[in-house]
């Protein structure tokens, strides 16, 4: 090999770069340093409360401790400490209360489960923790001062102070949006928890090392715990309308996703904006526009791989047969799958979008996926079509069973007319070598959503030129109101006609073919599920008990 040649790390002509080694992704997964302040608080906690369990340690903290207490209990005033008994009533066990179930009531009114589960988790960890401090540290009350405030238990760390900043620390990362307002309402709250500590050390019930000890265990080791268990960036707090599922792709993203396509795939992209959002919940579908024109693309994150591994799990529990195949391992795998599957469905001569291959936008944590754009086309359904388009919906099915896939989401946002032409979409989540089953499904959605733009017996008068009448017979005997994805079952009670009837009616008489088909993976996964659910109503007692929320 020649000295003379050079590693490809410039930009190419045509914009292909390949990233070196050391150098971060377009997206790298940063953490905060605010972060990283926190979990240090946080471990200063820890490292105090093993000081407090040596003697020497608990003479020398208790003498710098009594000497702070002594000279504010020396400038007590009469009417500052009336104010201070009242701001004491913020650490009251209502207060507590009212805060941490008005935080569940929010989360599950918006049906965030993510951030429910996160935040009993979290909540139950430091409530747990906090029992276990108090009832090893064992310190006591402030000696030389008078007591004037309430006061129950040992003293490290203050538990009103701890429970009130592990609550609206909790509230505020799962409830308030990131950004400005999660900031505002970070500096008021946490001035609440301030004037807490403040009160508590004024009144001489705690020592100034149990109010600091509270906050970084109730405030900072929450906010940490948090961050990592519920990311903005992989499950962000929104209250907009929409799927939750879909990402904002402005920003850091959005520069993140042209750099990526310019130095992974060449591309010239000007601008990345959101496409078609309402028939999509499993990524973030994205129109790329070039100097050449647009180009469709799909931005797949850990959000969307979690989801489809609870959808898959939840079908498999609930019927068994509907999810004959394995959640992704990963990102990466799903990406990689849906474009094996755009060029194996593309070499067998489907009517499906032309690959131009995916990039990295954040290692193992987000992709992007691109396509060709199908301009002017519109969802089957949407206006009525001759008998060339239904014979071409139905020609994609036979091509698809020939070539031995099923798409497993036929649906009118995913079979598309452009020119008179069928278009078939979104193959991610389609299934090589399925079984007979599936593809009698696949089928059976074909019709239906066709049915919605003609007649029931003009669908069946061409899908009996390419299908065995026992073939659509199987197909309607296969098909529940579960197998009918929801935007097809949707539009099908908004059309009024019983188009699945019609369709038995035509097609010659069969048995309904089940659906519930039990096997040993089934019954330990269900049991496997049940045990969890168990578990996690426990946890949620024991949280409720520990806490004394009730």
């Amino acid at each position: 090999m020649s000295s003379d040649v050079r590693p490809v790390l410039l930009t190419s002509p045509v914009g292909r770069r390949r990233r070196p080694s050391g150098e971060p992704p377009p997206l790298p997964r940063t953490i905060r340093p605010s972060t990283k302040w926190y979990a240090a608080a946080a471990a200063g906690v820890l490292v105090l409360w093993s000081a407090l369990l040596l003697r020497p340690l608990v003479v020398v903290v208790t003498a710098a401790d009594d000497g702070v207490m002594r000279v504010v209990a020396h400038g007590r005033v009469g009417f500052v400490t009336s104010m201070m008994l009242a701001l004491q009533s913020l650490g009251s066990p209502w207060t507590v209360r009212l805060v941490a179930w008005g935080t569940i009531v929010v989360l599950l009114a918006f049906r965030r489960f993510q951030h429910l589960a996160a935040y009993l988790a979290v909540l139950l960890v430091g409530s747990l923790l906090l029992t276990g401090m108090l009832a090893t540290a064992g310190r006591m009350r402030p000696a030389g001062v008078a007591i004037l405030g309430r006061w129950q238990g040992y003293a490290f760390p203050s538990r009103p102070v701890a429970e009130l900043a592990l609550v609206l620390a909790a509230a505020t990362a799962t409830l308030v949006p990131a950004g400005a307002w999660r900031r505002r309402a970070t500096v008021g709250l946490a001035a609440l928890v301030g004037v807490l500590g403040v009160a508590q050390v004024y009144l001489g019930v705690d020592h100034p090392s149990d109010v600091a000890a509270a906050v970084a265990l109730g405030w900072a080791l929450t906010t940490v715990l948090l961050r990592l268990a519920v990311p903005d960036e992989v499950v962000p707090v929104a209250y907009r309308r929409g799927r939750t599922a879909h990402l904002d792709v402005g920003g850091r993203r959005g520069e993140a996703i042209v750099q990526a396509l310019d130095q992974q795939l060449g591309l010239d992209v000007g601008s990345v904006e959101p496409f078609g959002l309402e028939g999509s919940a499993g990524s973030t579908p994205l129109l790329l526009r070039t100097a050449d024109g647009a180009l469709f693309a799909k931005l797949y994150a850990r959000s969307h791989l979690r989801a489809d591994r609870w959808y898959k799990l939840t079908r498999m529990v609930l019927y068994g047969r509907l999810e004959d195949e394995k959640p992704f391992s990963s990102v990466r795998r799903l990406v990689e799958y849906e474009d094996h599957l755009l060029r194996l469905l593309r070499d067998a001569g489907l009517p499906t979008p032309r690959p131009y291959g995916f990039v990295e936008i954040t290692p193992e944590r987000e992709y992007a996926i691109v396509m060709e754009l199908f301009p002017g086309a519109r969802e089957l359904g949407t206006e009525p079509v001759d008998d060339a388009v239904i014979g071409e919906a139905l020609d994609a099915v036979r091509l698809l069973w020939d070539a031995g896939v099923a798409h497993r989401d036929i649906k009118p946002s995913n079979v598309l007319v452009q020119d008179g032409h069928v278009r078939l979409i979104d193959v991610a989540f389609a299934a090589v070598r399925p079984t007979p089953w599936r593809q009698a499904v696949d089928l059976a959605n074909m019709m239906l959503t066709l049915a919605l733009a003609a007649d029931p017996e003009r669908v069946y008068a061409e899908a009996v030129r390419r299908f065995a009448p026992d073939d659509i017979a199987e197909a309607f005997a296969a098909t529940r109101g579960v197998t009918v994805p929801s935007q097809l079952r949707s539009r099908l009670r908004a059309d009024g006609r019983d188009l699945v009837a019609r369709f038995r009616r035509l097609a010659p008489e069969r048995t309904p073919v089940p659906i519930q088909v039990w096997s040993v993976r089934r019954v330990a996964v269900t049991l496997g599920v049940v045990a969890l659910a168990a578990v996690a109503a426990s946890a949620v007692a024991a949280y409720i008990d520990v806490a004394g929320l009730l």
